[in-house]
């Protein structure tokens, strides 16, 4: 076929079928797959200074879908596209979205589902539903039932407590309130292994940080997997005093069992679902852990096709939505299409501390905006980002 560019076509598809049937965007996208009119030409990984991985999605329309990996396994991820995704993935049609993920989980599946694999798929995914939003003119939110707010509340997440003085923790979470935040979380960047580092200063931290802010301001606490089972519970019923509704990965992540009994023995609401990376993996922390709020990473549960299924799972089991997400720019803006659509309250959602000062908002010709503690749903066609390639190149490392 001919190439042609993005706006020829465009005006190209009046040719496929009317102007009514091609404002449905389920028949245009349709009738595009039919017609065979896009082809993917190249789907490249940039791993940027820091470790953060970008994914660009080429077509031969001249349509480009950004998206972005977990910066885990950014380099091995970014290897993993390259080898692997990359020759499965051109010559297909961008827009059967469903199709590519699928040849690319199950084709691949061996390369390790809990971690790098979904990772790396999570970068194409979101570039692909980039690339449907471009070709119909309408944000992510739209294609995916239309968003139920114009912007999100977040919440501030400050990491980093098990090594700083209550006192700082207390100094930062004021400082994210001056900023507009109305909910902070804590977290403790511990691990599984040892547990029960400093439990006595954990409880300090949380009871120092809840004087900084006030009673109004919701807190939130993250183990990050760092108590036994005897203590999650201990912790979790004292925390209680101090009005934490949001009580994060207690124990450690593979203790389904443990978390059970943490959600059964204390009354603040338990949180996971950080390290799970697809539905089935949901479906399971749903049945045997049972807690009470999910916490898919759309950086890492490959991405806003598989995201999507999981707020089925959610709503299906009468489960709060608060995805884990600590990417300022493309991750994020793919955590507020998704949020905007399948969180039904204005739960605030999370954003990294000072998130907003990061370097990577200058890749971005019309970077996310921040106003009283809410990010602004991006409105563009795709996620909303136009990303500048030439500095994108520039910052790789």
């Amino acid at each position: 076929m001919r190439a042609m560019n993005r706006r020829g076509f465009l005006k190209g598809l009046g040719s496929l079928a009317s102007c009514a049937f091609l404002m449905r965007l389920h028949g245009t996208a349709k009738a595009l797959a039919a017609e065979n009119l896009m082809k993917i030409t190249d789907v490249e990984p940039y791993v940027l200074r820091g470790g953060k991985c970008f994914v660009l999605v080429r077509t031969s329309e001249g349509i480009t879908g950004i998206g972005e990996v977990s910066p885990m396994n950014s380099r091995t991820a970014a290897h993993l596209i390259s080898t692997a995704f990359k020759p499965r993935l051109c010559g297909k049609n961008p827009l059967d979205i469903q199709l590519c993920w699928e040849e690319i989980y199950y084709s691949t599946y061996k390369q390790g589902v809990m971690g790098l694999q979904p990772e790396a798929l999570a970068g194409v995914d979101i570039a692909l539903w980039d690339i449907l939003g471009k070709v119909t003119g309408l944000p992510v939110c739209q294609l995916l039932g239309g968003k139920r707010r114009d912007s999100v509340r977040m919440y501030s997440s400050i990491g980093g407590s098990a090594r700083a003085t209550a006192t700082a923790m207390g100094r930062r979470a004021e400082e994210a309130v001056r900023e507009g935040f109305t909910a902070v979380k804590i977290r403790m960047n511990y691990g599984p292994v040892p547990p029960d580092v400093n439990v006595k200063h954990d409880l300090e931290v949380l009871t120092t940080v809840r004087k900084a802010v006030g009673p109004d301001v919701e807190l939130l606490y993250d183990v990050n997997n760092g108590y036994s089972l005897q203590t999650a519970i201990r912790v979790g019923r004292a925390i209680e005093a101090l009005n934490v509704i949001h009580y994060e990965e207690p124990v450690a992540q593979t203790d389904y069992a443990g978390y059970a009994k943490v959600v059964e023995a204390v009354d603040v609401p338990v949180a996971a679902g950080e390290h799970e990376y697809s539905r089935w993996q949901f479906r399971d922390l749903i049945h045997t852990a049972n807690p009470d709020i999910l916490q898919p990473d759309l950086v890492k549960c490959a991405g806003i096709s598989e995201a999507v299924k999981i707020a089925a799972l959610a709503s299906a089991h009468h489960k709060k939505l608060v995805p884990h997400q600590t990417q300022p720019t493309i991750g994020q803006a793919a955590n507020l299409h998704f949020t905007s659509v399948f969180v039904p309250g204005d739960t605030a959602q999370e954003l990294s501390y000072r998130a907003m000062k990061s370097p990577l908002h200058s890749l971005f010709k019309n970077p996310l905006q921040f106003k009283n503690g809410r990010l602004t749903v991006p409105t563009g066609p795709g996620l909303g980002l136009e990303l500048d390639e030439k500095k994108l190149k520039a910052m790789t490392a």
